[in-house]
């Protein structure tokens, strides 16, 4: 098992997005989102990363109240999905929401017991707090390294860009440098990554794919 973040990070993070449900229960404010229609925009590059493979299972590392299996079903997607969140409120209001059955089910946990076709993580790189930026970046990198053994065929995160405006930066963020992230995936994770940046809104999408043996 690798490293994973420390302890109080984790904690942090948990309440964080606990306060946030509690105050705008199910929607994307509560997942500390903006709005609807930004929220199903940042679904749809994860789309890239399944390539149409609507059988494939996938885990959600921090999933919040499971709005991506609500997308991914209604894409046509039909593989089995597993969501994992630290804020067991959040598995709560999944299982509440979806229910729990052979194709889905919910845990509570940083880093996933099983390991499926695609993993995915989205937002929860992004609020870092208090907590300086040499041990949030820390906390990233181990993040993306779980997703990485989590998706035996690929994986994907998003992250809040360097290059939004910088007066539009708040200073309980992270924003990542996507020329620095780019490197550490290809340095990390082989030749097979892209970088999405083209959909308007101020963070970007790696989508990673496992090179077979043979390529």
């Amino acid at each position: 098992m690798r490293d994973v973040a420390e302890p109080a990070i984790l904690l942090d993070v948990a309440a964080y997005y606990a306060s946030k449900l509690e105050l705008h229960g199910p929607t994307p404010q509560g997942v500390d989102w903006n709005g609807t229609d930004s929220h199903e925009m940042r679904h749809r590059q994860f789309l890239r990363l399944l390539d149409g493979s609507r059988d494939a299972s996938v885990i959600d590392l921090g999933c919040g109240f499971g709005d991506f299996l609500r997308f991914l079903r209604a894409a046509g997607h039909q593989g089995r999905f597993i969501g994992y969140d630290i804020a067991p409120s959040m598995i709560e209001k999944a299982r509440e929401l979806h229910g729990e059955s052979d194709d889905r089910q919910w845990r509570i946990g940083a880093e996933p017991a099983e390991v499926a076709d695609f993993a995915i993580a989205s937002g929860i790189l992004n609020v870092k707090g208090d907590v300086p930026s040499d041990p949030w970046t820390r906390y990233v990198h181990q993040t993306i390294d779980i997703l990485a053994h989590a998706g035996r065929r690929g994986f994907a995160f998003n992250v809040l860009s360097m290059s939004s405006d910088q007066d539009r930066r708040r200073p309980n963020l992270y924003y990542a440098d996507p020329a620095d992230m780019l490197d550490h995936c290809l340095s990390h994770y082989g030749r097979s990554v892209a970088l999405l940046q083209d959909y308007g809104l101020y963070e970007f999408t790696v989508v990673v794919r496992h090179q077979s043996s043979g390529d």
